[in-house]
């Protein structure tokens, strides 16, 4: 049995932002559509190590495009020397089952959460927003910031982090790439006030972003809860908001809403609705300026599968990664 095999370095040469969104939002169509199987991904839980991994599969049948991720989620790895998240991705081929390639997905993991992002501005943010909260400043803050520049006309950008040292890296970093203004900030209060948008990408299990900063007319990617406990609003905000999910299941499960959920300060029926339903017109995006609307992006095995095949086609065309024997 043969099978393809691409490296991270590889996939960094071959995929960028703009091509990632229009996977991902492609990905978000087809769920819309109901065209995707992807059970909610499953964790293990290391309590030890302040760690989990997920299993994560899913098929696009509209694309005929199948496979798994595995992803770990170490919060505590960089003073290990080793990233936070860690994953593989295995594509098999729907007729046959066979495995088709496997590959690095650390970098795919992090563009296709960044991508879902942008896609989640695109149709809920205002389109005059210009300035951006930033509030985590690891590596999906760099992804977040790189794809709503895709769908912005992003002009300033303030950054928090629990580690002051991370806020001015980070803006120095963007302010070199991208010739914009960045300001790191002190606290979270002072990102939030007075941005267009606001990302909030830390592994909090208690919320950072009061109600009372934000403004009508905001949107909110919130990005970093991902697994039961954690959260980074204040469910008060989430009332106020319109709520859109990624999926339902797993944000109930997992995402930022699934605190104030399981304490009943939240409703199933206060979620607004899901991506994929305003990328295919089922349900309107945002409505008026005036509104506040937040994007629960709890991270879906589709998004993944859809870019990975991107990558693995792409790879094929221009000669790229090797075949080796299991």
């Amino acid at each position: 049995m043969r099978v393809f095999l691409l490296r991270e370095k590889e996939i960094g040469e071959l995929l960028s932002m703009r091509e990632a969104i229009a996977a991902v939002e492609e990905a978000f169509r087809q769920k819309g559509e109901g065209r995707v199987q992807m059970p909610p991904k499953s964790y293990i839980f290391f309590p030890k190590y302040a760690g989990d991994f997920r299993v994560m599969p899913a098929y696009l049948e509209g694309s005929e495009e199948a496979g798994v991720k595995v992803v770990n989620v170490h919060p505590e790895n960089p003073r290990r020397g080793l990233p936070s998240i860690m994953a593989t991705i295995l594509l098999l081929d729907p007729a046959t089952g066979m495995p088709v390639v496997l590959m690095g997905g650390t970098l795919i993991t992090a563009i296709r959460t960044g991508a879902a992002g942008g896609v989640a501005a695109k149709y809920l943010a205002r389109k005059e927003s210009r300035v951006v909260g930033m509030v985590g400043a690891g590596v999906q803050a760099r992804a977040q910031l790189e794809a709503l520049r895709e769908v912005l006309e992003v002009e300033k950008v303030k950054v928090v982090s629990a580690h002051p040292s991370k806020a001015r890296e980070y803006a120095e970093e963007a302010r070199k790439e991208y010739g914009i203004e960045v300001e790191g900030m002190k606290r979270v209060e002072e990102v939030v006030r007075g941005s267009d948008v606001v990302v909030t990408t830390t592994p909090s299990r208690a919320p950072l972003v009061r109600s009372e900063w934000v403004s009508e007319g905001t949107h909110l990617n919130a990005i970093g809860a991902d697994a039961p406990g954690k959260q980074e609003v204040e469910p008060e905000l989430l009332r106020r908001a319109k709520v859109v999910v990624d999926d339902l299941e797993q944000a109930l499960h997992s995402g930022e809403v699934n605190v104030p959920f399981s304490r009943g300060l939240f409703r199933k029926e206060d979620i607004y609705g899901e991506l994929g339903e305003i990328v295919i017109g089922k349900k309107q995006g945002r409505t008026s300026p005036s509104e506040i609307t937040l994007f629960d992006s709890t991270g879906l095995a589709i998004q993944d599968v859809v870019v990975a095949w991107m990558v693995y086609r792409k790879a094929r065309r221009l000669g790229k990664g090797e075949e080796i024997e299991l």
